[in-house]
């Protein structure tokens, strides 16, 4: 991880949460929130993983509609921007 990249406060944050999810790899909140963190530092495939795990313990929960949009966003194709 480029530390510079990311602010103090931010990597406080991913370290508590990494850490809640050694001592309960069965907390979905916490791995959704890791996700969205990793989302919005651009590392996709960490974020998807961290949906995909919380997915696996609650599969009727919110990771479900995060993968389903993650997948939207992912697949979204314009042809307009491909042929000028």
């Amino acid at each position: 991880m480029e530390k510079e990249n990311i602010s103090e406060e931010t990597l406080a944050r991913l370290e508590t949460l990494g850490a809640r999810i050694a001592a309960d790899a069965h907390d979905e909140e916490a791995l959704i929130e890791r996700g969205r963190l990793y989302w919005a530092l651009g590392r996709r495939s960490e974020a998807i993983g961290d949906y995909l795990a919380a997915q696996r313990i609650n599969p009727s929960g919110k990771a479900t509609q995060l993968l389903k949009a993650t997948y939207e966003i992912l697949d979204y194709y314009n042809k307009d921007l491909y042929n000028p």
